[in-house]
């Protein structure tokens, strides 16, 4: 899992790299202005991938072959739901991201061409989401790291092609998302079909609707929904403030995003296979094997993490090098370097514990420790420390990150006080 989802933030530094060495600002600026509200939209939808993963987990250690399939068919209807309500509102996006951002018509006009291609790949990339987490909950880890693979190879050559070749400039980065998501559309239902037959998983039998499982499934979204929207604002006002300040600061901060990007998805990957690990001792009503996850996921994640931020340290100012050949974002992203040598430390524990909470089935949890860390970690220290600009920014995200981690650690211990990790 650490392999498969260390090529998604690769893929987005190769993304600002072919970007990044057009010669101007304003392509770096607009890509990651549309590139942030793509990812507001699809991450939104996140709470498909983490919902079906922790379900899917718990059936499979109940052995529950027809729940397995009854999730699958419940959760791919549900994403493509809402990937038709995202391309039908998105013409209403293109005042939002001109009043939020206040770029300059340059920017603005590579923001749009990004958005207005990406958006119809929502159908695509919603249903790989559910896709890739019902082989993760199933314990299936090579079929994420062969799915997001495809993704991202396809992805990176037509990058390459597109925009290098063809200098097709911003649209081609996004055409080159959109193709490489039909494509891995294709082989994740290949792969998962497969692997029904194999296991004897009754995908194509019916009887697969119920209103009172249906309405579960929402129940358990509408919380990892509210958790990843609160997420997504904290990100999306790093760039949207970034862009107030100037063009050159928004496109520092869409280099530097890449390093965080690095740590969450390699964090992540070893808490996606948290999930599925606890998830299926909370399926065999284990307590003991979920506290041994905990302890083995925490152990790695501190380890993962102090590399990260050694490597940082080390090499931070030539991979913003390898990542454009601006002057002026050079000088402005070694500027804020430091805070992305401390964030893997102190990101850690929430990436890790939003894995075991999903694990858990425990939305609620992880909905009221984002709120309460949104409030006071991200906008209340914001509203401290904005006379530092930018670096107010860095600062607030890394007191957002540290106090998500403290909050879940918390709840964990409270959990296991009281002897309520199997409710």
């Amino acid at each position: 899992m650490i392999l498969s989802n260390i090529t998604v933030p690769l893929l987005g530094i190769v993304d600002t790299a072919v970007i990044g060495h057009l010669g101007s600002a304003h392509y770096l600026a607009g890509i990651a202005l549309g590139a942030t509200i793509i990812s507001l939209l699809f991450w939104l939808a996140g709470f498909l991938r983490m919902s079906t993963t922790g379900l899917v987990a718990q059936a499979y250690g109940k052995k529950d072959y027809a729940q397995l399939a009854g999730l699958l068919k419940r959760s791919l209807v549900l994403a493509l739901i809402v990937a038709f309500i995202l391309i039908a509102l998105s013409p209403l996006m293109k005042n939002v991201i001109a009043y939020l951002s206040g770029s300059s018509e340059e920017v603005l006009v590579q923001a749009y061409s990004y958005f207005y291609i990406r958006i119809f790949s929502a159908p695509a990339a919603l249903c790989n989401l559910v896709l890739l987490a019902w082989m993760l909950g199933i314990h299936y880890g090579k079929g994420p790291f062969y799915l997001l693979l495809v993704t991202n190879i396809t992805n990176i050559v037509l990058d390459i092609y597109f925009v290098v070749f063809l200098d097709w400039e911003v649209a081609g980065a996004a055409w080159a998302s959109v193709i490489a998501d039909y494509i891995a559309l294709v082989f994740a239902l290949f792969l998962v079909i497969r692997l029904a037959n194999k296991m004897s998983v009754p995908l194509f039998v019916g009887g697969w609707f119920s209103r009172k499982k249906m309405w579960a499934l929402l129940s358990l979204n509408r919380d990892i929904f509210i958790r990843s929207l609160i997420l997504q604002l904290c990100f999306s006002f790093m760039t949207f403030y970034g862009a107030r300040i100037g063009d050159v600061t928004l496109a520092a901060n869409a280099v530097l995003m890449n390093f965080l990007m690095l740590v969450s998805f390699a964090l992540d990957g070893i808490a996606y296979a948290s999930e599925a690990k606890i998830g299926q001792a909370k399926g065999q009503n284990s307590v003991r094997r979920i506290n041994l996850w905990v302890r083995i996921s925490v152990f790695w994640g501190m380890l993962f993490a102090l590399c990260y931020s050694v490597f940082f340290a080390l090499f931070g100012g030539q991979i913003i090098t390898l990542l454009t050949d601006v002057p002026q974002v050079i000088s402005e992203a070694q500027k804020y370097l430091p805070w992305l040598i401390i964030l893997p430390l102190a990101a850690m524990s929430c990436f890790l514990f939003d894995g075991i909470f999903v694990g858990l089935t425990r939305a609620k949890d992880m909905r009221n420790t984002m709120v309460f860390s949104a409030l006071f970690g991200f906008f209340g220290v914001f509203l401290l420390s904005q006379q530092w600009q930018n670096h107010g920014l860095w600062f607030s995200m890394t007191c957002f990150m540290l106090l998500r981690g403290i909050t879940l650690i918390v709840r964990y211990r409270q959990l296991q006080t009281s002897q309520r990790l199997l409710s």
